[in-house]
């Protein structure tokens, strides 16, 4: 009965408000739209898969200067289509797109490629680019086999 009670007494208090205030279709969306996202982050659920990716990535790569990691969250970011399909298990998309990459050498060397530029840019030095089929320049902290090495590592603590 007091529920009853309340729910009379505010409704009676909302109509006194409304009583003096002109009618606006604004108004009316928004009084509507109230209880719209009840329950539910505005953070579209894309974005919140994408950066709980790219926190782990962040934590759990090793990668001292740090170019590799920026790539690879970048490859994240914008691989929107194989988030999606892991929106509830988003570290799937990153293992998916982690096996991906390490079972396709040009997709790997063009990683590799990426991420020496990334360096150089962050550095603001002349990156090394290894060819595939060369030896590495022997300064180059992003040889295809090291790059290759810190993924394997990497995906082993997914």
């Amino acid at each position: 009965m007091e529920d009853k009670q309340k729910k009379a007494k505010n409704e009676a208090i909302q109509r006194e408000i409304l009583a003096g205030r002109k009618f606006s279709l604004a108004e009316a969306i928004g009084r509507e739209g109230g209880d719209f996202l009840k329950g539910e982050s505005p953070v579209p659920k894309l974005v919140q898969a994408t950066t709980e990716i790219n926190t782990f990535i962040a934590i759990n790569l090793q990668d001292s200067s740090g170019a590799l990691q920026a790539v690879l969250q970048t490859w994240i970011s914008t691989d929107e289509a194989e988030v999606s399909k892991n929106l509830d298990s988003p570290l799937q998309a990153l293992k998916q797109m982690l096996d991906k990459i390490l079972d396709n050498s040009e997709l790997l060397y063009e990683l590799v490629r990426q991420v020496d530029f990334q360096w150089g840019k962050m550095y603001d030095e002349r990156p090394y680019f290894q060819s595939p089929g060369q030896p590495p320049h022997p300064d180059d902290e992003y040889t295809h086999e090291s790059v290759e090495e810190k993924l394997k590592s990497f995906r082993n603590k997914l």
